[in-house]
């Protein structure tokens, strides 16, 4: 049976090579790592922002994470679940998790399975908005059977039980801490969100949004010998090329996150001999997002929601001919090089996932994107070079982060458009803000106030169950959801919402690849979301800086607690 095999597999994927102590808890001093988009709060819950998930994971923790290999490694459960050691039902309608023991909180109170329930309560209360809900889709209940074991069920079998409290976009909050911020209350716990209380190795003792975070080791974490660094300054602000020269030039920091530069500029920094850099394909795929609504502020409350669809976006002959007209190869070579290739899908991997149905657009063809808007009939009938139909002109807002390569991106593609006839207008914003998840910006990615908005995005772990399910239309951030969702350019279909249920339903890896392939088929042919790199995830570390495991399956600095200092 393809499914136990799947399963049972799931128990041999756990082993990780140990980690010797190297030295003793708190020897090695102050650990400097910088992130130059800052983080804006540290509940991951309230935001679906990299920096958020990242930062957090420092702090608080899943019951399992996902290694350098795609492989489940049991974190603050004991063991992973399967059918052979009968933690999944052979109905495969609940998987039973049981908490390693004495776990304490940083405050020094216990885990317990009680604060699972509770982190489903809240990440599921119907007053609310939680930027990662899709981990729970199909749970009927989280049940606390004793204080060490938590059952899972869910409301049809489950092939894939591995997503509610797995990975760390889907960690354990404190009950405790956390039990006056339900619904919309959310929000307003700032004293929770910016200083929550974990399990992880590292406690907050100070958090400047937007800024810097401060840690200290947390002296009731499980390992005792870890973690090696007794602090630890988490820079947030700048720019990626200020980052990168921090770690490899300057040796300020011991870490740089997310350095989207040109290749060229890197190999120049690495060969002062200061720093490495490290880098890892997963799922990471810079993308645009096509509006489908209306970002009109003239709309008031109604901007940019499902009531309001696009003036001219909805076609998706505009969005083909917007893919068509991009030079993918160009991009690759000007900003990202051995570190990204170019890509036709939103979904580039595990190679099973992979479609092979819309690799068209990785050949440049600005002609046939004139034909296909000719033949929709988007024409230029006042010779101004802006295509129009029934007043309607081709004009585009296109906005992303702040970033050089990613302006470089925009340059280029407005250059593109405007050459078949579509208007590009360009804006960028501080990434900070833009991926800060603030219910009260207007800048953010989720309000989606442009017409075409441009970042990367990825997801934890091997399987994409919970990344597929970000199309859902219930997924759609609007002021219902206090502009918390998943799916930023309002894509909605009852056809991909009945492949997402039955995608939850199908057993085998074979099979759930063709549904897979399928959805992601569907929303590439949209036209909503047009696909360009392929990104490896590239940061930095100084040569002092050991047991770093670049990871991009999972959050980047995942195994923190084995970092530690050793001779450049």
């Amino acid at each position: 049976m393809k499914l136990r095999t799947l399963l049972l597999g799931a128990a041999a994927a756990t082993a990780l090579a140990p980690v010797s102590a190297l030295a003793e808890r708190g020897s090695d001093g102050q650990l400097n790592i910088i992130y130059w988009q800052a983080p804006s709060t540290l509940n991951p819950f309230l935001s679906g922002g990299t920096k958020e998930v990242e930062s957090a994971s420092m702090i608080i923790e899943p019951l399992v994470r996902f290694d350098s290999e795609g492989n489940m490694v049991p974190w603050l459960a004991a063991e992973i679940p399967t059918l052979e050691n009968g933690g999944v039902a052979e109905d495969l309608k609940s998987i039973t998790w049981t908490l390693k023991e004495g776990v304490l909180w940083s405050d020094g109170t216990p885990l317990t399975a009680a604060d699972a329930v509770f982190t489903w309560e809240y990440c599921t209360h119907p007053e609310g908005g939680c930027a990662q809900s899709s981990y729970f889709d199909g749970v009927s209940s989280v049940e606390a059977v004793d204080d060490l074991t938590i059952k899972v069920s869910f409301t049809e079998a489950k092939p894939f039980p591995y997503t509610a409290f797995v990975g760390s976009e889907s960690p354990i909050i404190q009950a405790a801490q956390f039990a006056d911020c339900l619904g919309a209350k959310a929000p307003e716990c700032t004293e929770a969100n910016f200083n929550p209380i974990g399990t992880g190795p590292f406690m907050v003792t100070e958090f400047k949004p937007n800024d810097v975070i401060t840690l200290e080791m947390n002296p009731n974490f499980r390992e005792a010998d870890k973690p090696a660094f007794s602090t630890v300054v988490f820079k947030g602000g700048g720019d990626a090329a200020a980052a990168a020269r921090s770690v490899m030039e300057t040796g300020e920091y011991d870490y740089a996150w997310n350095l989207q530069l040109d290749p060229m500029l890197l190999d120049e920094m690495q060969s002062k001999g200061l720093g490495t850099v490290v880098s890892a394909f997963a799922t990471s795929v810079e993308r645009i997002h096509v509006n489908q609504t209306n970002p009109d502020p003239s709309l008031g409350e109604g901007r940019a929601t499902l009531e309001n669809p696009h003036p001219f976006l909805t076609d998706p002959a505009i969005g083909k001919a917007m893919s068509m007209a991009i030079d993918r190869e160009l991009l690759v070579e000007i900003g990202y090089g051995a570190g990204g290739q170019p890509t036709c899908n939103v979904l580039p991997a595990p190679a099973v996932y992979a479609s092979t149905a819309n690799d068209d657009c990785l050949v440049q063809d600005i002609e046939g994107a004139k034909a296909v808007l000719e033949e929709a009939g988007w024409t230029d009938t006042d010779g101004d070079g802006i295509r129009d139909k029934d007043g309607i002109k081709l004009s585009v807002l296109y906005q992303t982060s702040t970033n050089a390569v990613r302006q470089d991106t925009q340059a280029l593609v407005k250059q593109w458009w405007e050459e078949i006839g579509i208007e590009t207008e360009l804006r960028n914003i501080d990434a900070s803000v833009f991926f800060g998840g603030d219910p009260g910006s207007p800048d953010t990615f989720q309000k989606f106030f442009a017409d075409i908005e441009m970042y990367t995005n990825n997801f934890a772990g091997v399987d994409p169950e919970a990344y597929m399910a970000n199309w859902r239309c219930s997924e759609i951030p609007s002021p219902a959801t206090q502009w918390q969702g998943s799916n930023m350019q309002r894509f909605c279909s009852e056809e991909y919402d009945a492949l997402v249920d039955q995608l939850s339903q199908t057993a085998g890896i074979e099979a759930r690849a063709e549904i897979v392939k399928q959805m992601n088929d569907m929303l590439m042919q949209s036209y909503t979301i047009i696909p360009l790199i392929w990104r490896g995830n590239p940061s930095a570390h100084a040569n002092t800086l050991g047991g770093v495991m670049m990871n991009d399956w999972d959050s980047e600095i995942w195994n923190i607690k084995d970092w530690h200092r050793i001779d450049g």
